[in-house]
């Protein structure tokens, strides 16, 4: 079955198919760095990196930009969301953004979330912004006010509301949008907002002093990237109106080209079915979190629900996927433990690799309906019960056939789903003492070259007390572990 992706441009699932064969375009609307992440961020990242993951897997070449929303977030308020963290911890606002996009990206990596090719940054981007407001005004699809603020005018964009289905005519007054006397339509939004001289992230422009809004940034960002048209466009469903409506307003407005291509958007984390969120007070960071359950379990978590739909966070659900994690991981622990001890074969037994086939096949089906990740995970789960059967009987293995069920459970576990590591806990603290034990005995090799007899028989007897012993052989020593140490 060939890649079919669900796009809310046209509210349909459709066949995906890239502008240019072989390599995608895909940007994601980052986070906005005035304090740590929580759950509700990982369900939207950690969905967005399987999308990646499994296109990659499937051959293509992506090209993955997300930014960094570090000026221009506006609260309904009014008030920036970065200038409002900074005077909570009394810090500069780049001081601030700093800290949480390290935070951010520390996240990421704890919970296997590949990182972008690209990571722009929205105030590394202003000149960028500076053109695109400037060809706007030029074509006629923004005006100036007298205070030096630019706005969009969703009355020259016959297709504002395409994305989110929202229609200008029956917008109420202020709901999302904020209103200023200064606007021509309670509609339209901020290209461009004048800065008082105490507000520090400011920048020179054709309007005076001010900076960038929220919509422009990701506009520029992702045409400098990806160009004027490019293949996905992903990020939360909360954010399709007004940011995602607006991006493509003023991108199509000002290049006359469609924008995005498939636009794949993910459903919130809730809580007791009310959105996860700062605003609430009712989140959980995602560092508070991993030290309550494994990153493998939040991901297994996470993917057990489609990433369109909504997920209910509770702590039952956690536990449930933490059992499931060391139900899979016990497994592979197993293949992998059965691997070191049977003897080489060059080839696997074919008349057992061609029932991996199935298996295989039903987890990319669902892959391929829509990143499927429910379905996926259960024909995971099918595999490993036959798995564990298929361990626990009398069946003699070869090598060879241990390796190709290992490379499945890599592939589709592992380089797809992430939930599955190159190296589990007890494999890799034997790696780690392996390395040790080596890294010794060449020192002690060395003491032994320098005629330093002494030095060398007391690194032999230490390694003994461990319960390592060491044989010297004219190709070179060799340890073998006899007891578990004292």
């Amino acid at each position: 079955m060939k890649l079919h992706v669900y796009n809310y441009l046209t509210r349909q699932k459709e066949p995906f198919e890239p502008l240019e064969r072989g390599r995608v375009g895909m940007y994601v609307c980052g986070p906005t760095v005035y304090d740590h992440a929580h759950l509700g961020h990982a369900k939207t990242y950690i969905a967005m990196d399987v999308i990646v993951r499994y296109l990659r897997y499937l051959g293509f070449n992506v090209r993955y930009v997300q930014n960094i929303t570090d000026v221009g977030h506006m609260l309904d308020t009014g008030e920036d969301r970065i200038l409002k963290g900074a005077k909570r911890e009394r810090v500069e606002p780049m001081e601030l953004v700093e800290t949480y996009t390290r935070s951010y990206f520390e996240d990421m990596d704890a919970l296997g979330v590949v990182r972008p090719n690209i990571s722009p940054r929205a105030s590394g981007h202003i000149p960028e912004q500076i053109e695109l407001v400037k060809a706007l005004l030029e074509k006629g699809y923004a005006y100036e006010t007298p205070t030096g603020d630019v706005y969009f005018s969703v009355e020259k964009f016959p297709d504002y509301g395409k994305l989110s289905g929202h229609k200008v005519e029956e917008q109420t007054p202020g709901a999302r949008v904020a209103v200023r006397e200064e606007k021509r339509n309670p509609a339209d939004f901020a290209l461009w907002k004048h800065a008082e001289p105490e507000h520090i992230l400011r920048w020179p422009s054709p309007w005076g002093w001010g900076y960038p809004g929220w919509h422009l940034e990701c506009t520029a960002m992702a045409i400098k990237y990806l160009g004027e048209t490019f293949d996905i466009h992903g990020g939360g469903l909360d954010n399709i109106f007004p940011h995602n409506e607006c991006e493509i307003a003023q991108a199509e407005a000002a290049t006359g080209k469609p924008f995005a291509r498939y636009w794949l958007l993910v459903g919130s984390l809730t809580v007791g079915g009310v959105k996860m969120s700062k605003s609430l007070g009712n989140f959980l960071t995602i560092k508070d979190a991993l030290k309550l359950y494994s990153p493998y379990a939040i991901r297994l978590f996470i993917l057990s629900g489609h990433y369109r739909s909504p997920v209910d966070f509770s702590r039952d659900a956690l536990l449930a996927a933490e059992r499931g994690i060391e139900r899979l991981h016990n497994t592979v622990r197993i293949l992998r433990k059965r691997m070191e001890t049977v003897m080489p074969s060059g080839t696997a037994d074919l008349s057992y690799i061609t029932e991996l086939d199935p298996h295989r096949d039903a987890f990319l089906e669902a892959m391929n309906d829509d990143f499927n990740t429910p379905k996926a995970i259960a024909a995971l789960f099918e595999f490993n019960r036959e798995v564990n059967n298929l361990l626990s009987s009398n069946q003699p293995l070869g090598r060879g056939t241990l390796a190709a069920i290992d490379s499945l459970y890599r592939d589709l576990g592992g380089k797809i789903l992430g939930i599955i590591p190159e190296k589990l806990t007890e494999e890799a603290r034997e790696d780690l003492v392996e390395g040790l034990v080596e890294l010794v005995l060449d020192i002690r090799q060395r003491y032994r070259e320098a005629r330093r007899w002494e030095e060398a028989d007391e690194l032999r007897q230490r390694l003994a007390k461990l319960g390592i012993a060491v044989d010297d052989r004219p190709e070179g020593p060799v340890w073998r572990l006899e007891r578990s140490g004292g």
